[in-house]
């Protein structure tokens, strides 16, 4: 059981919460009503979770000496020695032949562009792991990409066309985002973990989250009031913006509080931005199937 936690915990299950982003096309599309689209988002969604899993391990296996000085990386299965590289590379093994099969069904049933664009993941992430992550500010747009890559992913499987204010606000929130964990590492950890910290200070980091928080509820209300969301009752999409608000809010006084910043252990460790997310959630339901 515990070898199999330690696997878990390697190819990071609980992150596989970001790749829910695949499901907004399908979602404010309204081609949800369609059974193939869902499927084939289901699938694409199995795709990516694993994709972004071989990914982590990867990293992880790149990483593992800078990990071991790092205050909580350095209790991963890799850098703590629970899992070996070893077996991490069987499991890359493994990840990689089920990614394989899926890509096939999902080539044949749609195209093959989700295909190229998850491939084009991976190549993103491994010059990240390699060299990227040690450029200013390039080490967040990757970051930034990896999150536009997801929605716009979502929409190549169903081949349907979504507002660009929605990848705007996508944009703006993941730099937000970004900005936020690239602060609280170097409050916490100064630069011992990443060389890149040294080039970046608390102010610079400050004001540009904040720039990029304005930016993206603006975004957001935008995308509200946008014309090319056709749903049943898409004018009252606006009323999401407060609770959106709200969200970011309440993010921002959890990063200040002495978080590390990392979006998914802010989400799963804060019950109060939880439970605001779940009622996001379930206004949005309300506003499309109701």
């Amino acid at each position: 059981m515990d070898r199999l936690k330690n696997y878990l915990s390697l190819i990071r299950v609980k992150h596989y919460i970001k790749n829910i982003l695949i499901f907004v096309p399908l979602v404010f599309s309204g081609l949800y009503k369609d059974s193939f689209n869902v499927g084939i988002t289901i699938l694409g969604f199995i795709l990516f979770c694993l994709v972004s899993s071989l990914v982590y391990v990867i990293n992880d296996i790149c990483d593992i000496e800078k990990d071991r000085l790092h205050e909580l990386k350095k209790y991963r299965p890799l850098p703590s020695g629970k899992v070996s590289i070893k077996e991490a590379l069987f499991i890359i093994l493994f990840l990689s032949f089920v990614c394989i099969i899926l890509s096939f069904i999902i080539y044949r049933y749609v195209s093959v562009y989700p295909i190229i664009l998850a491939l084009g993941y991976i190549l993103i992430n491994i010059l990240y792991s390699k060299w990227l992550k040690n450029i200013v500010l390039v080490d967040v747009v990757i970051l930034v990409v990896g999150f536009l890559i997801r929605v716009f992913f979502g929409s190549l499987l169903i081949e349907t066309f979504i507002s660009n204010y929605l990848y705007l606000t996508v944009m703006a929130g993941a730099f937000y985002l970004g900005f936020g964990k690239r602060r609280n590492e170097i409050i916490k950890n100064s630069d011992k973990s990443r060389k890149v910290l040294k080039y970046y200070n608390k102010d610079f980091l400050d004001k540009n989250m904040y720039v990029c928080l304005a930016l993206t509820i603006v975004f957001y209300s935008m995308w509200a009031t946008d014309p090319v969301i056709s749903l049943k009752n898409s004018n009252l999409f606006i009323w999401t913006v407060p609770i959106v608000m709200l969200i970011f809010f309440e993010y921002s006084l959890v990063i200040e509080s002495g978080s590390y910043g990392d979006p998914v252990e802010v989400l799963t460790h804060n019950k109060g931005l939880w439970w605001t997310v779940i009622f996001y959630i379930f206004v949005l339901f309300l506003i499309i199937f109701i």
